[in-house]
């Protein structure tokens, strides 16, 4: 495999938004990307804006409230160089698209929350490509998962980074999908534009106002309700601020 391990939650680092960026331990004693930065408050009135115009476009097609569940994903990887083990963990969108069928198996993922968000993806589910651990970390383009969860090869091999000896054929402890490339975003949207739009949300009560992205930011896997990926899909529409 051209570039193995490039999509994990073990040894994981955190996204280099901001110089003072911290390494965290996860649950299983192990490192994981997290995106930090400082502190900053939305710039005043586009994310508000934002929000205004998302309800106003919302009861203008007159739905209804959707229930919480998990139907999209954000998936994270890392597009810049990165040894881990001797092996550059380094996987970007244009990596995707270079492989055949612009389709790759989506290893190396050593968190169990992580994994069991993985064995939970459904064909056909669209999910964000994000760049993470980067000078500036967010979402790049869309893929599509087009195989369930099966067992993740790398647990077995030695000269992986992220095998694991505790791991047995018969009973494997982690598991892969498959995805496909779509589309790129219209434009980059990064972490630093969702983040004041979580904030604001969080004020009024928006849909990004719980995003895992920011509760839960050490996952490399991470659930997006409907909502919140229609929320942040429709951004690609919007000017940068």
């Amino acid at each position: 495999m051209p570039w193995p391990s490039r999509k994990r939650d073990k040894g994981a680092v955190a996204d280099k938004k901001e110089p003072d960026a911290k390494i965290a331990k996860t649950e299983e004693e192990t490192s994981d990307k997290e995106e930090e930065e400082k502190p900053a408050k939305p710039p005043a009135g586009s994310s508000k804006s934002g929000w205004k115009n998302w309800k106003k476009k919302e009861s203008e097609a007159g739905g209804e409230e959707s229930k919480i569940t998990y139907c999209h994903w954000l998936l994270k990887s890392e597009p810049e160089s990165r040894l881990e083990k001797g092996v550059d963990v380094k996987f970007s969108v244009d990596d995707l698209k270079a492989q055949p069928n612009q389709t790759t198996c989506w290893d190396g993922v050593r968190n169990y929350q992580a994994r069991n968000f993985l064995r939970s993806m459904k064909l056909g589910q669209q999910a964000f490509f994000y760049h993470s651990n980067c000078k500036e970390p967010g979402i790049v383009a869309l893929v599509k998962i087009v195989k369930e969860a099966y067992p993740d090869h790398t647990q077995f091999d030695q000269k992986d980074p992220h095998y694991d000896s505790t791991s047995r054929k018969e009973n494997p402890k982690w598991s892969m999908v498959d995805v496909q490339f779509v589309r790129m975003t219209k434009r980059f949207i990064p972490l630093s534009e969702i983040k004041a739009h979580h904030l604001a949300h969080k004020a009024d009560g928006g849909p990004l106002k719980d995003m895992m992205l920011f509760t839960r930011q050490r996952l490399s896997i991470q659930p997006l309700t409907q909502e919140e990926f229609d929320f942040v899909l429709s951004l690609e529409e919007e000017k940068p601020h």
